[in-house]
């Protein structure tokens, strides 16, 4: 009996952070360039009981005669790089990504730090200088191919992005020539090794073993072809409302059943403990 409420609680712990999960994803439903966090469960732990059999104790595999008994599940979640939709805004500065697992290189107090959020913004520099900084809502400075930050002369008259990530200045002045940069622009080949930190920016875990190629390919050179963009255009989230709200009803079931075992189980154990 003891089993069972321990087994059920620990299963309640893992579906309350489900729930959570779940609430925190219909909370972005309308953030631009949020991905949604899918969850799964697995067996937390699984003990096997062997009935007697003739075998030899090193060759037994415990067969049909064994037992399997768990104790409670564990959550685990991955974020899912799926494309979300377009939202066509008109404005210069607004650039889609239009292929999944491709961003941009932002610098965050000095770390190469990862985005799709492309609702861009131009900051006046703090060199002195007449220049405006290429940069995020959170003032973050976008990079380009180069992982330098991106500063235009403020002489322009418009911004041009083409589909590839290059942004064309166009001076005022038709004599003069035009300022030219290539958004820096990553093809991530191995996803998971991204962690989250908040406001869409993402960072690189402790690669360990693996190489930095072989977690993502920097799109620049021949390979910068491959970048595909929208500029006047924002992605928006990929969050699905009628999957994240059939999840939520299900979690929610599993809950309640944990919830009544445990109340079962006390009320036995109630009963036992009332027998003279």
């Amino acid at each position: 009996m003891l089993r069972s409420m321990i087994t059920a609680t620990n299963t309640m712990g893992q579906l309350q952070k489900q729930l959570d999960t779940i609430g925190h994803n219909l909370a972005n439903i309308d953030t631009q360039s949020y991905k949604r966090t899918e969850t799964s469960f697995s067996e937390l732990v699984r003990q096997q009981y062997a009935n007697q059999t003739n075998e030899p104790e090193e060759t037994n595999t415990y067969g049909e005669l064994g037992i399997s008994q768990g104790t409670g599940a564990k959550l685990g979640s991955s974020l899912v790089f799926t494309q979300g939709s377009l939202k066509q805004t008109g404005r210069a500065l607004d650039i889609a990504l239009t292929v999944p697992n491709q961003f941009f290189q932002i610098d965050v107090n000095g770390e190469t730090q990862y985005t799709r959020d492309g609702a861009l913004y131009l900051s006046p520099t703090t060199d002195g200088t007449n220049r405006l900084m290429l940069a995020t809502a959170e003032g973050n400075q976008v990079l380009d191919e180069n992982q330098n930050p991106i500063m235009f002369e403020d002489n322009f008259k418009e911004l041009v992005i083409s589909k590839d990530g290059t942004i064309t200045a166009v001076p005022r002045n038709d004599e003069e020539l035009p300022q030219i940069f290539d958004l820096g622009v990553v093809q991530f080949d191995r996803p998971q090794m991204l962690v989250q930190n908040g406001n869409n920016r993402y960072s690189l875990k402790d690669l360990g073993n693996n190489q930095l190629n072989d977690v993502l390919t920097f799109l620049d050179g021949e390979l910068r072809n491959e970048v595909s963009m929208q500029q006047g255009a924002l992605e928006m989230s990929n969050v699905d409302l009628s999957k994240e709200m059939t999840d939520l009803m299900i979690s929610q079931r599993s809950y309640q059943m944990n919830a009544k075992s445990i109340t079962m189980g006390d009320q036995m154990l109630g009963l036992i403990n009332g027998v003279r």
